[in-house]
């Protein structure tokens, strides 16, 4: 699947929730739920997403350039960290809704239509949703992920003001309406949080996840032999591409082909365990001291931490 193929997705998210927002506001004007229009409203953060995701997702598929020689998967952080934001901002105007209708409860209106048509907007939400988190985890996106997970929290929201309006309805008790709604932005922010982080945990160069490390560290089990060390491994993702570096040492006496041509083989094997990566290995001697003196980022730093003289 071509990395454009991805902004499509982002242009069918946008479509849902053009259709979602509208079948949720008629069902909220139908029936005068603040609970409904809480989840009108988070359909209406799911298009600004979708707005905001197929810009980003343009953006990173540009290929690197002399400003951007790493590529510009970056940008995807920035979609899912603003989704994110978006996400808190609307579940702090739900809350306000929901306490102003909890002090000032008043009957619901033709619950059984406005029921039904919620309903049927879930229902896009959900299929959107799953195809989204489906391609977004193939194509390692984490701006599709993010607005596949907030689809889904919309389609669990529905699911949480559906049942609480049909108890409305079933008890008569007004103000279990604006309640579920406070649940609904609890949820809300819940997911919102949880999708900032792991923005700024792209941003901030955070390492690959555990199951990847292990799949290198198991690639370099495979070509450990008599002489031959590994140290200096650091990891790093941008958007769908992830960055793996390492120094592999080998005795002193190794012609520089030798030493080449076993890189080629473990960059060529951790690209096959990992996908979507880009492998960097630095070879060194193992008979040279100074081949142990860059085990961290910042070379110039000795033992102790502090800075050679």
């Amino acid at each position: 699947m071509k990395g454009s193929s991805l902004t499509r997705f982002a242009l069918l998210s946008i479509a849902a929730a053009v259709v979602t927002i509208g079948l949720k506001t008629i069902a909220w004007w139908i029936t005068g739920s603040v609970g409904l229009l809480s989840d009108a409203m988070e359909s209406v953060v799911n298009l600004v997403g979708g707005f905001m995701a197929l810009a980003m997702l343009t953006v990173a598929e540009r290929p690197a350039d002399e400003n951007h020689p790493y590529g510009h998967g970056k940008a995807e952080y920035f979609s899912s960290g603003v989704e994110g934001t978006l996400i808190l901002i609307a579940a702090l105007s739900i809350g306000v809704a929901a306490v102003d209708r909890l002090i000032s409860p008043r009957p619901l209106e033709e619950i059984g239509i406005g029921l039904a048509v919620s309903i049927a907007a879930s229902l896009v939400n959900f299929g959107v949703a799953v195809l989204l988190l489906r391609v977004g985890s193939k194509r390692n996106s984490i701006t599709l992920e993010a607005n596949a997970r907030h689809l889904l929290t919309d389609v669990w929201t529905s699911v949480g003001v559906v049942a609480g309006v049909g108890m409305v309805a079933w008890t008569g008790w007004q103000r279990l309406d604006p309640i579920v709604a406070l649940a609904v932005a609890a949820n809300i922010i819940w997911t919102g949080v949880g999708i900032v982080r792991r923005s700024v945990g792209g941003l901030m160069d955070t390492a690959l996840p555990v199951e990847d490390r292990v799949a290198v560290w198991q690639v370099l089990k495979g070509h450990e032999q008599a002489g031959v060390k590994f140290h200096a491994l650091w990891t790093r993702q941008a958007g769908v591409r992830k960055f793996i570096s390492l120094h592999v040492l080998v005795p002193g006496d190794w012609t520089v082909q030798r030493g080449h041509q076993l890189l080629e083989r473990i960059e060529d094997d951790i690209r096959q365990a990992v996908r979507d990566s880009t492998v960097f290995t630095h070879l060194e001697s193992l008979d040279d001291p100074t081949s142990w003196d860059d085990e961290t980022l910042d070379r110039w730093l000795n033992a102790a931490g502090q800075k050679d003289k």
